[in-house]
């Protein structure tokens, strides 16, 4: 019996023949790939080091980079139908373990918990601090990185801590402050499956166990794609999908917006192969998304849009598409 990746291959090989997505979204032959893990890097006041998981491909020159922040609970062996896509299609893919990993056991009594959120970001900002030390552990890598063309991806709580680098604000349960956490080194974004505001649109569950759930979307300035899926029924809101589109009508800027059709939270399946969060295997949806993340990102970093426009013009002329393309 094949597995779920054999699964995703043939998902992948199939996409332009499927009737599904059109022939002239086909993306560059992918190269193979070289991954180092874990990587530690010193975190002074964090308690533990930060470790890391490095992917890149094994060809290629001025490689743009993508950090890619994981969901609650995940850590960097996750999301390796996106990593390990990305990867292999010119991208050097970063991925950080955050605190709040079950491979961590943080206890919710450790004094660092109310402020995972925060960690989550400052990890992101050390990996930026600290690409020599990354870009050495990988044999063959030095020399080959484009460090003008950076994107934060993030999924779920992943979404914020990547939005948090594009300009998203956090009130701080603490201080009661918003702070500017953008970093002017992240040109672009893909945020997957993202809260959407807090206050009356949380859950009583989620305002008293999440008060960090309040983002402000007002200064997110930075290009970035937005992906949702119209199935996807937060327990943390009462709004239903539609929550989840938030990061895209409330921010200014250029911004893009993929709607998965009959997807849930792990949206076909991005979170990991064979893994327990995943309610709605589709490979073909997982497809899809590495394809139209992929263009998007050569798009905002300004590598090339023809792929960009591919993908868009794919699904907007499909006669059964699984999914739809906005910008602004």
């Amino acid at each position: 019996m094949p597995s779920l990746f054999d699964s995703f291959r043939s998902a992948n090989a199939t996409m332009t023949a499927s009737g599904r997505v059109a022939t002239d979204m086909a993306v560059i032959a992918p190269a193979p790939v070289v991954s180092v893990r874990p990587v530690m890097l010193e975190a002074p006041g964090r308690g533990e080091g930060l470790r890391v998981k490095v992917s890149a491909p094994t060809t290629g020159s001025d490689l743009p980079i993508i950090l890619l922040s994981h969901g609650f609970g995940s850590s960097l062996d996750g999301y390796g139908p996106l990593a390990d896509f990305w990867a292999a299609h010119g991208f050097v893919v970063i991925q950080p373990t955050h605190l709040d990993s079950r491979t961590v056991g943080l206890p919710q009594a450790d004094p660092r918990t109310p402020r995972i959120w925060r960690f989550r970001v400052e990890d992101m900002k050390r990996i930026l601090d600290q690409l020599d030390l990354l870009e050495a552990a990988v044999p063959g890598l030095s020399g080959r990185l484009d460090r003008s063309r950076i994107a934060a991806a993030g999924h779920s709580f992943g979404g914020q801590t990547a939005g948090n680098l594009l300009g998203l604000r956090v009130l701080d349960p603490a201080s009661k402050e918003q702070e500017d956490l953008s970093d002017s080194r992240i040109k672009a974004g893909v945020l997957l499956a993202t809260a959407g505001k807090g206050g009356a649109d949380l859950t009583p569950f989620a305002a008293e166990h999440f008060p960090f759930m309040n983002p402000s979307f007002a200064n997110m300035t930075t290009p970035a794609l937005v992906v949702t899926g119209d199935k996807d029924d937060s327990p943390l809101s009462v709004r239903g999908p539609e929550w989840l589109a938030d990061p895209y009508f409330l921010s200014p800027g250029n911004k893009s917006l993929l709607t998965l059709f009959e997807a849930e939270h792990s949206l076909g399946g991005i979170v990991g192969y064979e893994v327990r969060e995943t309610t709605d295997e589709h490979p073909e949806r997982v497809a899809l998304i590495q394809r139209v993340t992929w263009a998007y990102l050569r798009h905002a970093l300004g590598i090339e849009d023809a792929s960009w426009l591919a993908a868009r013009r794919a699904l907007s002329e499909s006669t059964d598409p699984l999914g739809r393309i906005e910008s602004k």
